[in-house]
């Protein structure tokens, strides 16, 4: 399967897992100031538009990041996993710097909450591991062995 394909695969995997902490953490009433979903929908022109929120959500973790990491992944050092623990890092980045003032929020949405910048420091380096470990799982075996 080619680079490309791969990533797709590893970054809509890794968006399922963030998406099922994403609801559980709603469920438990954490942090219920802060919805990437409705901030998505916002982004896209459909305020209140949960359905245009989760489809952002989607395209962003799956296209974006996973095609992301498959150009990126023999420049990453350490293992699949750690590859995509740094890009993780580097997403959490560019939302607290880049996409939170663009949908109109502080720096990491620190307005929001204090405990914004440290969840979503969390997801996206969960959504990082799993994102390389399955991109790490397709890869060759070969390569496979010689970047664990």
């Amino acid at each position: 399967m080619e680079r490309i394909g791969k990533g797709l695969i590893a970054g809509f995997a890794a968006t399922v897992v963030l998406s099922a902490l994403m609801i559980a953490k709603a469920m438990m009433g954490m942090l219920p100031q802060f919805s990437a979903i409705a901030l998505n929908a916002a982004a896209v022109g459909q305020p209140g538009n949960l359905l245009a929120g989760w489809a952002t959500h989607f395209v962003i973790g799956t296209v974006i990041w996973g095609g992301l990491f498959a150009l990126l992944v023999d420049v990453l050092p350490g293992a699949y996993w750690f590859k995509g623990v740094l890009l993780g890092l580097l997403g959490w980045l560019a939302m607290g710097v880049l996409y939170f003032p663009f949908v109109g929020e502080t720096l990491f949405g620190i307005s929001l909450s204090p405990g914004v910048p440290v969840a979503t420091a969390v997801l996206h380096i969960i959504f990082g591991a799993v994102l390389g470990a399955v991109y790490g799982i397709m890869a060759p075996a070969h390569q496979a062995a010689s970047r664990a």
